[in-house]
């Protein structure tokens, strides 16, 4: 009997780890919080030409971006290339990993998703973009190649992209709260023609509230609260 109880006992601490570990639910966010109230939008100088911007996506209210992974067409050699063709953000509240939403504009249709990158803590609040300028009526253009960013506990994220092209400078930074949406600027299928997909990004920043109630006294000694939402400083 003893026998048995200390089996029981070795395959519980081999199992253990599995069971404790928290899991994480991923849930896409889509346009469902378009609404949502931003404090500024980032932007850098280097983004190119083709393609029209679309439409923006944000994280739910009181969640922030806390990672993201890129989708990347690997090298095409003697075909078209088109490099980086998305951004995905993961967005998460309170610093909790377990639920998170994911944000990410129009893509582009070619190459996979790399793993998310995630900052050890903190959130997204800045970023830089590399791009191969145009390459003339004849060269095969590819945009966007790789992007940078910078978390606020200060360490620097970058995706698994191609190297053609440059960086430009860092955007500004958001000045509180951090980065929670996007909007991509998008070259549509050529049909055949030079593709370059992803030409442009764009992240809007949203600033931390902070549910504070300002309660006044009437003659009654009964308290009316109103309900305030105030900026975090």
């Amino acid at each position: 009997m003893a026998g048995l109880f200390y089996t029981l006992l070795a395959v519980l601490a081999v199992f253990s780890p599995g069971l404790c570990q928290e899991k994480t639910y991923l849930q896409r966010a889509g346009v469902a919080f378009n609404g949502r109230p931003y404090s500024s939008v980032m932007t850098v100088s280097n983004g190119e030409q083709f393609g029209n911007w679309t439409w923006r996506e944000m994280c739910p209210d009181n969640f922030f971006a806390v990672g993201f992974s890129v989708r990347v067409e690997p090298n095409q050699y003697a075909l078209d290339d088109t490099a980086l063709n998305g951004i995905r953000l993961i967005c998460a509240k309170d610093g909790s990993r377990s639920f998170l939403y994911s944000v990410e504009s129009h893509t582009g249709y070619y190459g996979d998703w790399s793993q998310p990158q995630y900052c050890p803590s903190g959130v997204l609040t800045s970023f830089q973009l590399r791009v191969e300028p145009h390459q003339g009526l004849f060269g095969d253009d590819t945009a966007a190649n790789n992007i940078k960013f910078r978390c606020s506990s200060n360490p620097t994220l970058e995706g698994p992209g191609t190297d053609w092209g440059e960086y430009g400078h860092w955007s500004q930074e958001c000045g509180e709260g951090g980065i929670c949406g996007i909007e991509t600027k998008m070259e549509e299928y050529q049909y055949g023609l030079d593709d370059s997909s992803l030409n442009d990004v764009r992240f809007y920043c949203c600033s931390k509230s902070l549910l504070f109630y300002n309660c006044k006294y009437d003659i009654l000694i009964t308290s009316i609260c109103v309900r305030q939402i105030l900026s975090d400083k």
